[in-house]
């Protein structure tokens, strides 16, 4: 197709826009002269490259450099001939002008917009007040915590027939106020069991003690009144023996008690000195409430080589 070609033998080889191109016009191809074809349309047609862009209109350009150039029609802000106003018009709208807030009115659209900043600072407030009442909670737990296990304590394991632990005296200054205590001299005595005083180092009254008690069948009786509730005591002895262990048979309320009352050498005496054997020996039987009776006694199979001084009792079972 040969552009400017009007009037070619196909539709398709006509180039109605060939007079817009160089070699178009070389060719003697002219514009339409209807506007596109259009019957009564405006020809606003040019050639390539004729119009130009930016340029200032003719009364600019021709304004002397530094002088304001003439305006046609009304200037910004001045009445144009070509415009008319609504309220120049009959009914028209009032001529005073709203002049709209410096600043940001409250919550209007062209108003200042909310405080995020002071939003942002409350949230953090909070988060922080949150984060310290769990630290505080979490550390107050955890002394909770410590101080309950500084209260736990162990109960000992008690044992009704279990050996008393050795001791070499016994344990004066002990407070045996709270039951009651008796001396050798108010004991009931049996058998070949007599009163003594020759041997230094009795804890009893007058340094009386009951002696002889070697043979089988001397004994001491203690009926103990006072006794608060029924329940398991301690029954205290005090006695002094050398050389060998001993141990004699306890007797309460009528019945044998389970095991042998051991009255063993814990002062570890060697030179038949009873004055360095005074010691102690206990043993934890069941009273009943009101009125008891203890009986110490030398049995078949005994060993009865001792001297004793006082019996006391103590509530539960102790060992001191």
């Amino acid at each position: 197709m040969t552009p400017g070609s009007n009037g070619a033998s196909t539709p398709e080889d006509d180039d109605p826009f060939g007079y817009l191109y160089a070699d178009g016009q070389a060719n003697g191809a002219q514009p339409p002269s209807g506007g596109y074809g259009y019957p009564n349309s405006v020809n606003r047609v040019r050639a390539v490259g004729t119009r130009q862009y930016g340029q200032q209109s003719q009364a600019t350009q021709t304004a002397a450099y530094g002088q304001a150039p003439q305006q046609q029609g009304g200037g910004y802000g001045q009445p144009n001939a070509h415009y008319a106003a609504p309220e120049t018009l009959p009914g028209g709208a009032p001529t005073a002008q709203q002049q709209m807030p410096a600043g940001g009115g409250g919550g209007g659209r062209g108003g200042r917009g909310p405080n995020t900043k002071g939003l942002l600072i409350g949230a953090i407030a909070v988060v922080a007040a949150v984060v310290i009442g769990i630290g505080v909670a979490m550390l107050g737990g955890d002394k909770d915590k410590d101080d309950a296990s500084d209260e736990v304590g162990t109960t000992p394991t008690q044992s009704q027939e279990s050996k008393p632990s050795p001791s070499k005296s016994k344990g004066g200054g002990e407070s045996k106020a709270d039951l009651p205590t008796i001396d050798a001299k108010a004991l009931r005595l049996g058998g070949g069991a007599t009163l003594a005083q020759d041997v230094k180092g009795a804890q009893s009254d007058g340094g009386i003690y009951v002696g002889n008690l070697n043979q089988v069948g001397s004994s001491v009786t203690w009926t103990v009144n006072g006794i608060p509730k029924d329940g398991q005591y301690t029954l205290f002895a005090g006695f002094s023996t050398v050389d060998e262990d001993q141990e004699m048979t306890l007797t309460v309320n009528g019945k044998p008690f389970g095991s042998k009352l051991n009255m063993g050498n814990f002062t570890h005496t060697s030179d038949g000195d009873f004055a360095k054997g005074w010691t102690k020996t206990y043993a934890w039987p069941t009273l009943n409430k009101g009125t008891n009776t203890i009986t110490v006694s030398c049995q078949d199979g005994d060993k009865c080589n001792v001297l004793l001084d006082q019996l006391w009792l103590k509530a539960g079972q102790v060992k001191d």
